[in-house]
């Protein structure tokens, strides 16, 4: 009951990129590159372990982006071929490369990671990668003629990376979509069919990430434009509930989301976003569980997942793993209060006896508003 995970990425370590930086080059090359991924994946799943984050990942230690760390491992992109578009929705401008041929994935791309992190990990196992949706929103297209034609294609292709991941012992596979937060419109039209080929034939645990991006200036003025209530995921929480998709993660920790928007995700287990990863103040153990407590309004317990609103990687190491701390200590406080007013409930998540769901008393009002308050100048 109440487990945690995080959403994505984590900071590099500075011996093997620059840190506090998205794209950052690789400070090593070759064997040595792939021994300072391992040994970095490593560190954050002792760091998980102590901080008592029960369904681990590497945080993305083997890749420089958690978009073109796949698309690397794809043919049918032309690399050279550098176009400037605009990413969600014209948020913000990019290089990208440029598809000019039918995608092909010739060999597993992180096969090898996620051998190396089921080898040494001592618990729940997820892995990430790019939704089919995102993906197409940041690499330009000059050969499939429509966003939803090279989606299903990449779809796809992560269709087969997922099957083999899952083969090598992962037992969470998530698609990170911040892009449906840009084209609510298209999530229902084709974006959630083309999750549904890429979780085609899975039988571990499959998620959908969706947030509101890393805390970098472009992503704090979009959000300072939305109004001081933000309502995106509505357009589409009830297609993802009527999907096959398991788990949905959405951002919560000072965002301005209605908590209510989890009310339509009644039907999947809910990824609740209780650390802010745009900023370097560390939460309390107190206000993490004051966040999940909230949530219990519209999620019942064994549902309800503690996790990160988005990846960490821009942040200093120090305050990752402090947020990381208070993520396992706030979800492991609520469980212990929850436990004392269900004495049979365990405090450890898969702990305890199985069987029927248990009647939970009603949690006290919680003291966090249900309402997100007026946005901050």
């Amino acid at each position: 009951m109440i487990e945690t995970t995080i959403a994505g990425s984590l900071p590099k370590p500075a011996w093997l990129a620059e840190p506090e930086k998205l794209w950052a080059p690789w400070r090593l090359e070759g064997a040595a590159l792939t021994e300072g991924q391992q040994d970095a994946a490593l560190t954050w799943l002792k760091i998980q372990d102590e901080a008592g984050i029960d369904i681990q990942s590497d945080g993305e230690q083997f890749r420089r982006h958690f978009v073109h760390g796949f698309l690397e491992g794809v043919e049918g992109i032309d690399w050279t071929r550098m176009t400037t578009m605009g990413i969600r929705d014209n948020r913000y401008e990019a290089q990208v490369p440029t598809v000019t041929g039918p995608v092909t994935r010739p060999k597993p791309v992180h096969a090898d990671s996620a051998r190396s992190l089921r080898r040494h990990a001592t618990r729940k196992l997820k892995f990430t990668l790019p939704g089919p949706m995102t993906i197409c929103d940041t690499i330009a297209d000059a050969h499939y003629g429509s966003r939803p034609a090279m989606a299903m294609a990449f779809a796809e292709l992560l269709n087969a990376e997922a099957r083999e991941l899952q083969a090598l012992g992962v037992d969470v596979i998530q698609f990170d979509e911040p892009a449906f937060n840009a084209f609510m419109a298209d999530v229902p039209t084709w974006g959630v069919d083309c999750l549904h080929r890429a979780i085609d034939g899975l039988t571990c645990k499959t998620a959908v990430h969706i947030c509101y991006g890393y805390g970098i200036q472009a992503n704090l003025d979009w959000k300072r434009s939305l109004g001081d209530v933000w309502r995106q995921y509505e357009a589409f929480f009830p297609a993802l509930n009527a999907s096959r998709i398991d788990q949905v993660s959405l951002e919560c920790a000072d965002s301005h989301v209605p908590l209510s928007v989890m009310a339509a995700l009644r039907d999947k287990e809910v990824l609740v976003g209780a650390i802010n990863v745009a900023t370097t103040e560390v939460e309390t153990p107190e206000k993490v569980a004051a966040t999940l407590r909230a949530a219990l309004e519209y999620v019942d317990p064994e549902r309800l997942v503690a996790c990160t609103n988005c990846g960490m990687a821009p942040l200093p190491r120090p305050v990752a793993e402090a947020k990381l701390r208070a993520l396992g200590a706030g979800a492991a406080l609520l469980r212990r209060e929850l436990a004392g007013r269900c004495p049979g409930l365990p405090t450890r998540p898969g702990a305890g006896p199985t069987g029927g769901r248990p009647h939970i008393p009603p949690l006290p009002a919680a003291p966090l508003p249900l309402e997100p308050p007026a946005m901050a100048p």
